[in-house]
């Protein structure tokens, strides 16, 4: 669309015209006139506003049959443009130049919101993805359960505020509805928006302090996102904060939120097993707390351990012999004690970069293996990703729209912005690969992102290793050019022995899969599937939605991700709680 075809369009107007034409066809019932409105290859995603599910169709003809099968049980109406919300404008999304809307709705299970994409097409503007979300349970919005304003006035010889907190967190005469396994921002976000819900949840980690997820890796560690990328569900960060989040200020905020939001946490606490009672309708959990076991019984579990849970160590050629010390990323503090020693780093995601350069830093002899080829992006350029939030609109409406991309537009949105990083970082991206070192661009060339959707790593943000890998402060070898390990360290193909007093494992996490079939055993593991990953439907994989095992639910991702989806889940649970729809 030129510039002189803008400036005869009312954006509004084209928005307004569109709503109006597929409510007309929604209430007659003619989904074949609704899924005209689209273009031919359009897509609509729906999150629980006319399916309670996630799901993406696409194709006039799969539109058309969704919402035949869906239009009597959702009512939709009332399609309008809110005041207060970004007004409907002209951007390029996935190099598409298009109309961009946000408008309001109602069904019959409660308010909602979504995304209007508009193309340009032979006969006017068609749907090139609309987005349907679900805001709200009508009759049970936030806060509705809330107590009278005098609750909390004096009443002297009874429980104030702090009797009622702390009963309330020992459990003692009640069982939590909903049990929380993970207490980083996946739980945290999760617990609060259940909270918010009126749902009684109860968070178990294993850590000390609320916060130590973050607080107890290594010692330079910051975030790789821009800080307004970043909040939590209800309280978003200071806007005095750094642009980068330093780990411990993350940690102790962390542990602040879950004061603030009141959020029920027992920290030191283990998941030691769980079953679920099918009669009963409910799960038969055993954790640990500060070393005696105890038996919960919830109606939900929520596994929110994030994709970064049981470290992986692999079976390394001759590991067994090394006399030198052992340690995977996920347990690396700091490269003090390394100072002027010889050091080994095998695996070359952000950990194992991050964990090179701290021990180069240090003063460390470091040497890192790569096991295979790596994306490499400059942390300026990775930020683009994620350039939705830097357009100086509400983060509520960034939400929004970070929701409406479907999956076959997400791979073409993620092959253009990486194509245009390897142009901006092609002088560093040609100094790694002359050191020997492999460089990808992921899958179908779609960059990091879909990278850590897809697997969860195989990436790095380059805060600087890259360098120290060019100037070589960092040496660089091939896993593949290693014959086994030693007492001494590694022993290459060619004979010479490449000597380490220290090997640090940056070599990932286990899938959620394997921490469901650690707890809950393998019946249960291979009735629900792979956890995180894209299915054949183009959604994550048994992410924020009611898996195969019922009262069974996973959550994880980046605090955006955590954000945004943890409300997805607590609407299904309250709906379940309120018996609106089935578990």
């Amino acid at each position: 669309m030129n510039v002189s075809a803008r400036e005869r369009i009312d954006p509004r107007s084209a928005a307004l015209d569109w709503l109006a034409a597929f409510e007309k066809a929604l209430r007659a019932g003619d989904a074949a006139a609704a899924a005209a409105l689209f273009l031919p290859g359009g897509h609509w995603r729906d999150v629980l506003a006319f399916t309670w599910n996630i799901q993406t169709v696409s194709g006039t003809a799969a539109i058309e049959a969704a919402l035949r099968a869906t239009l009597s049980a959702a009512r939709p109406r009332d399609f309008r443009l809110p005041p207060g919300r970004t007004p409907p404008r002209f951007v390029t999304r996935a190099a598409r130049d298009i109309i961009e809307v946000l408008f309001a709705f109602e069904t019959a299970s409660g308010p909602s919101s979504g995304v209007l994409r508009l193309a340009a097409h032979e006969d006017g503007y068609r749907a090139w993805i609309l987005l349907t979300s679900l805001d709200e349970i009508r009759g049970h919005e936030e806060g509705s359960h809330k107590l009278a304003a005098d609750a909390y006035s004096r009443d002297f010889g009874a429980e104030n505020w702090l009797d009622k907190r702390n009963r309330a967190l020992a459990y003692e005469d009640r069982e939590p509805t909903v049990l929380v396994v993970g207490g980083g921002q996946a739980g945290l976000s999760i617990a609060a928006r259940l909270g918010q819900a009126g749902i009684d949840a109860l968070i178990i980690d294993r850590a000390e302090r609320v916060g130590d997820n973050w607080r107890k890796r290594y010692h330079a560690l910051t975030l790789h996102n821009e800080v307004h990328v970043n909040h939590l569900p209800y309280m978003p960060f200071p806007p005095t904060w750094p642009v980068f989040i330093p780990k411990d200020k993350l940690a102790n905020w962390f542990e602040a939120y879950a004061e603030a939001m009141e959020l029920n946490f027992w920290t030191g606490t283990e998941l030691v097993s769980g079953a679920y009672d099918e009669a009963a309708g409910q799960w038969r959990v055993t954790v640990r707390r500060n070393g005696k076991e105890r038996v919960l019984k919830p109606r939900h579990l929520v596994f929110a351990t994030g994709v970064s849970s049981i470290p992986v160590k692999p079976d390394l050629p001759g590991l067994s012999d090394y006399r030198g010390t052992v340690l995977h990323s996920g347990a690396y503090t700091s490269g003090s004690a390394w100072k002027g020693r010889k050091t080994l780093v095998l695996g070359t995601g952000n950990s194992g970069h991050d964990v090179a350069q701290d021990l180069c830093a240090a003063g460390a002899e470091v040497t890192l293996i790569q096991r295979s080829p790596t994306y490499v992006v400059s942390l300026k350029e990775a930020q683009k990703v994620y350039s939705i939030y830097a357009e100086g609109i509400p983060t509520a409406d960034c939400d929004l729209l970070a929701t409406a991309m479907p999956y076959p537009e997400l791979v073409r949105a993620y092959q253009l912005s990486t194509t245009e990083m390897r142009r901006v970082d092609a002088e560093l991206i040609e100094s790694l690969t002359a050191k020997g070192f492999n460089v990808d661009y992921g899958e179908d060339e779609t960059g990091f992102q879909m990278k850590y959707l897809r697997r969860g790593g195989g990436y790095y943000f380059n805060v600087g290793c890259s360098d120290m890998i060019v100037d070589g402060r960092v040496g660089l070898i091939q896993y593949a050019d290693i014959d086994r390990f030693t007492a001494e360290g590694a022993r290459m193909k060619d004979g010479t022995v490449l000597p380490a007093e220290l090997l640090v494992l940056a070599t990932g996490y286990k899938n959620q899969q394997d921490v469901m079939r650690a707890y809950l055993g393998d019946e249960i593991a291979d009735r629900v599937g792979p956890v995180w990953g894209f299915g054949e439907g183009g959604e994550l994989r048994n992410m924020w939605a009611r898996t195969a095992q019922k009262g069974l639910w996973f959550t994880a991702g980046s605090l955006a991700q955590c954000r945004i989806y943890s409300k997805v889940l607590a609407l299904q649970i309250k709906a379940i709680e309120e018996g609106l729809i089935a578990a």
